[in-house]
């Protein structure tokens, strides 16, 4: 298995043993499914925030973007992210949490986020039926995976404090890589 890459030298957080995990990434790179295996292997509760957001309105995340449009979806998921009061926790995010700036830099001020990242082509052909998945699009001129990759792809860079590649990993592999970052954090204290 690849080492993580840790960006040390942006983790100036309090890493204190309560420290959250926050995963970012696109959809399809196994937020979810990496981040309750790898809250169960370090001891940590699991939230996954698409759940939180779904529970809160009442309907699935497609049928908030087809009834009430991008910025007010973006808007609702910033209010869920702002609202989180977690310690020890492994949250997954959605991929479009990073829209949400002002608690994405919260979360990043009081967590270790760790994007995982996935290439495009493997991104196609883990979400073969892209259009049916909650995704949202911020305007009409990104309407394909490559040009959403596009746009949030920095934005992922802006607030990772690590990176994982999950191209060719099981979700097994890049839970242990969610561990070995928390591992290596915990050595630096």
């Amino acid at each position: 298995m690849r080492d993580a890459d840790i960006r040390e030298s942006k983790v100036t957080i309090d890493l204190s043993g309560d420290a959250n995990i926050v995963l970012i990434g696109m959809p399809g790179v196994g937020k979810s499914s990496a981040g309750v295996v790898s809250a169960k292997m370090i001891g940590y509760d699991f939230v996954d925030v698409d759940l939180l957001i779904q529970n809160k309105y009442g309907s699935t995340l497609q049928e908030m973007i087809d009834s009430c449009g991008a910025e007010e979806f973006i808007r609702r998921e910033g209010s869920v992210l702002g609202a989180l009061d977690l310690r020890r926790t492994v949250i997954s995010t959605g991929g479009s949490a990073i829209y949400s700036l002002e608690a994405m830099d919260e979360l990043a001020a009081n967590s270790v986020v760790v994007y995982l990242r996935a290439g495009i082509e493997e991104l196609h052909r883990r979400l073969p039926a892209f259009d049916d998945r909650g995704v949202v699009m911020r305007d009409d001129s990104i309407s394909t995976l490559d040009a959403l990759y596009n746009e949030r792809a920095p934005l992922y860079e802006r607030f990772a404090h690590a990176l994982i590649d999950t191209d060719g990993l099981s979700i097994s592999e890049v839970a242990f890589a969610i561990k070995a970052i928390k591992d290596s954090i915990d050595r630096a204290r």
